[in-house]
């Protein structure tokens, strides 16, 4: 994936990386409460209603027809339930799309232009320029990304974008918006149709826009379906290999991961980024370890009630620290699984010393923290080995035996 500025001749071109960053840091610098109070909530009810009629006038198939009205059932009813997110949220609306400040910006990916409007917001239709919520743009991009099956490109997005922002709540909201995207999807496929009255060609479009419109309404339905996330709970010292395996579980797997060192720095108000060396305050006493823990359980408990698999990537040295994580999943009813990133001592080490190399920092430094998280690892209780697997990073298939372990041990696919 390129994640670098692509410059181009229309507008700006965007890699993933770069465009997911941009939106977040627009999105919350337009953040405005110059709205009354339930803007939110009656802007998108009337997107829902506009949409679902218009896609209705559009319809001539019954079985389309049918499968419009069940979705706008659902719809509603998840409007009602969703209602006190949405009011919640008020402070983070926007008084209209990204999108339509970048109208000419293009997704790129390794020379690909993907979308040509880079978040593939319809600026035509219902939406685009009214009171919404942040997440209605994300998920523009997402299904944008989901119907081109760039599938791994969308689990990177929707990782990206929370981890940058730290929005976890707005993915209580996603299965909604993905929904009423992919009614905007297939409004537009029918449309061309529509448009293309008195073509000689239309035959061959009428194939080809029926095609889309049912492509957009099964992602639809897929989205509306009710979905039981595992939670995974990565645990491991400096070295252990927890970051890039629990990356590898976001493009094979489709979980989310909520990451100790983004959190810890977002709680003292610090970039995600931001180097450990430069801060002037220590982030890591006891204090700020508790309140980044608890933090990371509000985050997980997020995105399984959004029924999206969440990944914690955390040293978790404490059994009350893995309990706080592991009650968010089975206060839920929801499969947690508690995976032990494992290596030698030699391994860990080597890896401290290269990664120390490669981040311009102190060697002895990394090599520290890690002896002082070796004395102050708690074993595993007989309780959390019923949810326990361990992993041996050293192992050539190791990235391989982590997927097929989940896979058996939860169910998930």
């Amino acid at each position: 994936m390129n994640q670098r500025h692509v410059p181009g001749s229309a507008g700006r071109d965007f890699g993933l990386e770069t465009l997911v960053e941009a939106l977040g840091a627009w999105q919350t610098e337009h953040a405005t409460d110059r709205t009354e109070p339930g803007a939110l909530r009656e802007a998108l009810q009337r997107r829902v209603t506009n949409e679902v009629q218009a896609l209705a006038s559009l319809m001539g198939g019954d079985e389309d027809r049918h499968r419009l009205r069940v979705l706008a059932r659902w719809l509603e009813e998840n409007l009602e339930r969703l209602a006190p997110v949405l009011e919640g949220r008020e402070e983070r609306r926007l008084s209209h799309s990204w999108a339509c400040d970048h109208r000419d910006s293009r997704l790129l990916d390794e020379g690909r232009v993907l979308m040509v409007n880079a978040i593939d917001r319809d600026l035509e239709g219902f939406g685009a320029e009214v009171v919404q919520d942040p997440a209605a743009d994300l998920a523009s991009l997402l299904i944008g990304l989901e119907v081109r099956d760039e599938v791994r490109l969308a689990r990177q997005a929707l990782d990206l974008y929370l981890r940058f922002s730290g929005d976890y709540e707005a993915a209580r909201l996603l299965s909604a918006f993905r929904v009423v995207e992919c009614l905007a999807g297939a409004r537009r496929a029918l449309r061309r149709l529509e448009a293309a009255a008195g073509d000689d060609e239309r035959p061959a479009l009428l194939a080809e826009t029926m095609s889309a419109c049912r492509r957009y309404l099964e992602l639809a339905e897929r989205h509306a379906e009710f979905r039981f996330p595992p939670l995974v709970i990565g645990v491991g010292v400096s070295g252990s290999g927890k970051s890039r395996f629990t990356r590898n579980l976001v493009t094979r797997l489709g979980a989310v991961r909520v990451g100790s060192d983004v959190e810890r720095r977002r709680q003292h108000g610090l970039h995600p980024q931001t180097r450990v060396g430069d801060v002037a305050v220590d982030i890591f006493t006891e204090v700020a370890t508790e309140r980044t823990y608890h933090r990371l359980a509000q985050c997980a408990g997020s995105l399984l009630d959004a029924g999206l698999p969440a990944c914690v990537d955390a040293t978790c040295l404490t059994r009350s620290q893995r309990d706080w994580l592991r009650h968010q999943a089975e206060s839920r009813g929801l499969p947690v699984l508690l995976v032990s990133f494992e290596a030698d001592e030699a391994t860990l080490e080597r890896r401290i010393i290269k990664r120390a190399g490669r981040q311009g920092t102190v060697a002895e430094d990394g090599l520290a923290v890690l002896a002082r998280q070796r004395t102050a690892f708690e074993p595993f209780s007989d309780e959390e080995r019923f949810h326990l697997v361990r992993l041996d990073t050293t192992a050539d298939n190791a990235a391989e035996t982590l997927a097929g372990l989940i896979q058996e041990h939860m169910h998930w696919s």
